[in-house]
């Protein structure tokens, strides 16, 4: 017998006053979490298709630096098997019954709802209204008909106001627009993963359209095992989900809508070039082509940076660092500004993203859509992402032509 464990991370975590392991299920087959310590995270990362029993066996007892009974294996492997965490028929079938679930489902629900933001229209017209409070400058700005935005996807309660700066400012360009793109993050996706999903999206206020033609052909254009192959991912996902919320707040008239969640570019850095790859290359051509003639509003639904402990950095987000990213930062928005998708690319990608700029790829895939473009930044902050304040995400607003 050679295991083969499913596509997971693993994330370290203190549990009992001890460094443990969470295995990271982006699937979320089961409703339990399994808590390893190093050295069996170790072995059970090992589970490739390829060891036998007895092999992982001999390193675990390496890895753990004495002898380790031969059950402590095959306990593992019975657990890892209860939770749908290896390749084999039992988690395919379990896989194959959610997605059936889930395309059978008239809409994909608001699952923040109630948690993150109030599910009731009247509330949440007042909670997303509140944000805009401090805008002094927002009743002077001149009406602005662009076409695309970037715009922050990480909870409103920290980032409320830069959502507010720059959603409130595209209003009259998302109210002309007769077809919206929301280029989401994919936080579990593949390298280079382009996923669309079969079913539309609702928010508090209702369902948001697609256009089931367009994400068809688009589907057709790249296979759709691959455009559908990690469908699951828009049931959890935020960065589609607080985009479209927003969206829905200030055009409640009807307008299809495409989400497409992007996994990332790790692979094609530091001298890679995502659009050399012909999936890629191939959907955003066709993308292209569907979309020609239409008036179209683009929306990145994006994160900047994070750093710091919380991100596995190994340094403390102090005044010097925040000041260093800060500057980081603006080279970054001002490539956004000057549409300029090369030097985006270039500046995340010759240090391989250290940063961990979530937004990375979509924001890229935008770009190259939109062509010869410019704008203007409305806003930026970072804001913190643990009790000492040590760690950071970034975000920014910017609105383009």
């Amino acid at each position: 017998m050679k295991p083969k464990l499913r596509p997971v991370s693993f994330q370290a975590v203190h549990w009992q006053n001890r460094p443990m392991w969470i295995i990271d299920d982006p699937l979320q087959l089961s409703q339990q979490q399994m808590i390893l310590p190093y050295a069996l995270a170790k072995m059970v990362s090992e589970m490739d298709g390829t060891k036998t029993l007895d092999e992982l066996h001999r390193l675990l007892s390496a890895e753990a630096d004495s002898p380790t009974p031969f059950t402590t294996v095959t306990d593992a492997l019975a657990q890892l098997d209860e939770n749908f965490l290896l390749e084999n028929e039992f988690s395919r079938a379990k896989v194959a019954g959610i997605k059936r679930a889930w395309r059978e489902q008239e809409f994909r629900p608001p699952i923040f709802a109630g948690h993150s933001y109030p599910e009731d229209p009247a509330k949440l017209d007042r909670f997303l209204a509140a944000y805009s409070d401090d805008d002094a400058e927002l009743a002077n700005w001149p009406e602005w008909h662009g076409r695309a935005i970037v715009a922050p996807h990480i909870d409103y309660q920290r980032g409320g106001h830069i959502y507010a700066k720059t959603w409130q400012r595209a209003q009259k360009g998302l109210e002309s627009a007769d077809l919206i793109l929301i280029w989401g993050t994919d936080h579990k996706g593949g390298n280079g993963s382009l996923t669309l999903s079969s079913i539309p999206y609702a928010t508090p206020y209702g369902i948001l359209p697609t256009d089931s033609h367009i994400v068809q052909e688009l589907a057709a254009a790249i296979g759709t095992d691959a455009a559908y192959e990690l469908e699951l991912n828009h049931r959890s996902e935020h960065s589609i989900e607080l985009a479209a919320t927003w969206l829905h707040y200030l055009r409640r008239e009807s307008c299809p809508v495409i989400p497409i969640l992007v996994g990332s570019f790790h692979q094609f850095t530091p001298n890679g070039d995502p659009l050399s790859d012909p999936k890629i290359a191939a959907f955003m051509q066709r993308l292209k082509e569907l979309t020609a003639g239409k008036n179209v509003f683009s929306i990145a639904s994006v994160d900047l940076a994070h750093v710091g402990p919380a991100f596995d950095s190994p340094y403390d987000m102090d005044d010097r660092r925040k000041q260093y990213l800060r500057e980081t930062d603006a080279q970054l928005l001002q490539a956004i500004e000057q549409g300029d998708k090369d030097r985006w690319f270039n500046l995340l990608a010759h240090n391989r993203n250290a940063n961990n700029v979530c937004g990375f790829a979509p924001t890229y895939l935008m770009l190259d859509y939109l062509g010869e473009t410019s704008g203007v930044q409305v806003g930026y902050d970072q804001c913190s992402a643990d009790p000492t304040d040590t760690s950071i995400v970034s975000i920014g607003g910017v609105l383009l032509q």
